[in-house]
């Protein structure tokens, strides 16, 4: 192993990464180097690898201890704490909050905290009875060594989901209702929670992420390439809803603003448009403007600074960037939008009220995207960004071209530094207003795809994580705040992920076209061999809805905006003989398969089959609607999350339209009696 590959192994980035069990990729040098560049390291001349090789591996052998140790809760303490000598003193200062299972909002180093003391070693014991939390840890060995850490404790697993529940996914701008201001809100968020709670007896709704964006002309409207995952959009309020609007005095003012955007439903529902973000921010905006000035009550006052007080400065961060980005004085408007953050916090909040009050069992399902866009706010405002990289996939039979997220990485080492810190606070945020989060990428906690700017996707590499760590703060915070943990883990993974994700309780997605028995003749998987622990859905956003899949219309979208790889009629034959097998299968298990709506409710019904946990109805299918709400690969040639929810004839639909639909009804109450627990006859013997 020549220099350049001991040190980029010293910081975990990959010379060569395996495809496939059979198949072994050499990584171009060029992106070894420009990687470690981004990391820290002096990768000039072969001289210049050599000094910092030599100083990483200088301070490898005399570490004491890492930054971070993991401890499970009910394991043998670190090795690394096990093999202190005899006599080695340890002070633990406890996480803030940790004896009573709170915890500290603000990031940094926690003031007044409980020490606990004690002596280690072979010989001796470690302090009993630390809570679960994250604590600093210094300990001194006789020969006059030191060292310091920050020891994660976390539960052995997250919250168990309940034996079984069903939900429905839905991109909430896409959901419009008669109150709507031009797109779905969050008290549309309620309205649909509490409909599919009551009546259909859904135990979840998982929405797209609701994080804040990056304004713009036009504001970028992928979900997943958000200006901040640490506070969310104030565009999904719902104007009537803020409790000054009872008190504003302008009312005619506000008449005027609502009237504008109801005008805005009526163009995406009755005239074909597509949704417009900007449009409605800037009328929701004017409205926020003149709430603002209405004088709060003590008690909101009150609210209001206590939640300052615990978001702390990271909040402040971000609104005077939010400030700075609309092109307005910080000093003067920073707490316009702190207030804003504050209003959709609430209101987010009361969604997942609505959600538990309708008897659903977990509740909203937040989805947590893999990373911010480069001109954002978390980008911006802060060092934990790799410079010149952005983040992606390589190479893959879903993508042979690989794919660039346009997303600038955490840089793993600045995480380790600060004992995760700025994950323990996105992780806790987001928790606030969760009944379970959704990773996307769950992988990423593990490795990402690092692309250097200027370098195609194929000429990426893989960048190390430390993923016992992170998954241990992931784990720590769904604990406390009782919330289940979904990783998104379709495509590449590694084998020891899967498995270590399982163990700790995090459950997997499973798609049923992607579910073949890879391991023998490539068949649709049986019902019985599908894993548990997971959400099993037919299909998702980054897919064709349900219809389209059966009637091959994505093939001739896809071939419309030349997208495929190979011959039309090749794509369309594999496509058929995909989508027959699936067929066939459901006709050997008796389920009727003739018509549209007979086969969506039969492969649903074949998901009710499965041992699966949590099972998830996207809502499109539903109604029929044909169209992906986003289609990989385009920017312009196709209306990416500009979307309304529509029938099988393309016609959009409101959300009371959707709760009187005879379709969407019969197909709910189909999944709600297929969910139910069976009951086995007497004398039946186990299976």
């Amino acid at each position: 192993m020549d220099d350049l590959a001991r040190l980029a192994n010293l910081h975990g980035v990959a010379t060569a990464y395996q495809p496939a069990a059979d198949v072994t990729v050499e990584v171009p040098r060029a992106t070894v180097a420009t990687v470690l560049g981004s990391l820290g390291a002096v990768t000039d001349t072969p001289e210049d690898i050599r000094v910092c090789l030599a100083e990483a591996e200088g301070q490898a052998r005399g570490r004491l201890l890492p930054n971070v140790l993991v401890w499970w809760a009910g394991s043998p303490p670190p090795d690394e704490l096990a093999a202190l000598p005899a006599g080695t003193r340890i002070r633990v200062e406890l996480e803030e909050g940790a004896k009573e299972g709170g915890a500290k909002a603000e990031e940094g180093e926690e003031e007044g905290a409980e020490v606990v003391e004690g002596v280690s070693g072979p010989h001796g014991p470690l302090p009993e009875g630390l809570p679960l939390g994250v604590h600093r840890i210094a300990v001194a060995t006789p020969d006059g060594r030191s060292a310091e850490a920050t020891v994660i404790l976390a539960p052995d697993r997250a919250p168990a989901a309940p034996e079984r529940a069903h939900g429905l996914l839905v991109q909430l701008y896409s959901l419009l209702s008669e109150r709507s201001w031009g797109m779905g809100d969050l008290g549309d968020l309620a309205e649909l929670a509490r409909w599919a709670g009551r009546t259909h007896g859904a135990g979840f709704i998982q929405v797209n992420p609701l994080h804040a964006a990056v304004p713009g002309t036009p504001t970028d409207p992928s979900p997943y390439r958000p200006s901040s995952r640490r506070f969310p959009d104030p565009v999904h309020l719902r104007i009537e809803d803020v409790p000054e609007y009872a008190h504003c005095p302008d009312r005619a003012a506000l008449a005027a603003l609502a009237a504008r955007g109801g005008e805005l439903r009526r163009e995406v529902l009755e005239k074909g448009a597509l949704i417009d973000r900007d449009a409605v921010w800037a009328l929701k905006r004017a409205a926020l403007e003149l709430l603002y000035a209405v004088p709060r009550t003590p008690e909101r006052e009150a609210a209001y600074g206590a939640f300052r007080a615990a978001q702390g400065p990271a909040l402040d961060r971000h609104a005077a960037w939010c400030a700075a980005a609309a092109g307005e004085d910080p000093g003067e408007r920073t707490d316009f939008h702190r207030w804003l953050v504050w209003l959709t916090d609430a209101q987010l909040a009361a969604a997942q009220r609505a959600a538990r009050e309708a008897g659903m069992a977990v509740g909203i399902v937040h989805d947590l995207a893999v990373g911010v866009h480069p001109d954002g706010s978390d980008a911006r405002t802060g060092c934990l960004h790799a410079r010149g990289i952005s983040v992606g996939a390589p190479p893959d039979a879903f993508n042979a071209r690989g794919q660039d997220w346009g997303l600038p990485p955490w840089r793993p080492d600045v995480l380790a530094a600060t004992g995760y810190a700025p994950f323990r606070s996105l992780l806790r945020g987001v928790f606030r207003y969760a009944g379970a989060l959704r990773i996307d990428h769950v992988m990423g906690l593990f490795r990402l795809w690092w692309i250097p700017e200027g370098t195609p996707p194929a000429g990426g590499t893989y960048v190390r994580y430390d993923g016992e760590a992170m998954l241990a703060v992931l784990v720590l915070e769904a604990h406390r705040a009782g919330a289940l943990v979904i990783g998104e883990d379709l495509g590449t993974v590694e084998p020891r992920v899967r498995q270590e994700l399982a163990r700790r309780g995090v459950l997997g997605t499973s798609v049923l076209w992607f579910e073949r028995d890879w391991d023998g003749d490539g068949s649709p998987l049986a019902a019985a061999a599908w894993r548990a622990d997971c959400l099993a859905t037919a299909t998702t956003h980054d897919l064709p809805p349900t219809a389209a899949k059966l009637a091959g219309g994505h093939v001739e979208l896809r071939d419309r905006l030349g997208l495929l790889t190979r011959p039309a009629e090749e794509e369309r034959a594999q496509d058929a003989a995909d989508t027959a097998e699936w067929l066939e299968l459901l006709d050997r298990l008796g389920l009727e398969t003739k018509g549209e709506e007979a086969a969506v409710q039969a492969l649903y019904a074949f998901l009710l089959r499965t041992p699966a946990r949590l099972v998830g109805v996207w809502l499109p299918d539903a109604v029929g609607d044909r169209r992906p709400q986003n289609l990989p690969g385009t920017w312009d040639q196709y209306p990416n999350w500009r979307l309304p929810l529509a029938d099988a004839g393309g016609r959009p639909l409101t959300l009371e339209e959707l709760a009187a639909s005879p379709r969407a009804n019969a197909l709910l109450e189909a999944v709600r009696e297929g969910a139910r627990p069976r009951t086995a006859p007497p004398g039946a013997r186990p299976v």
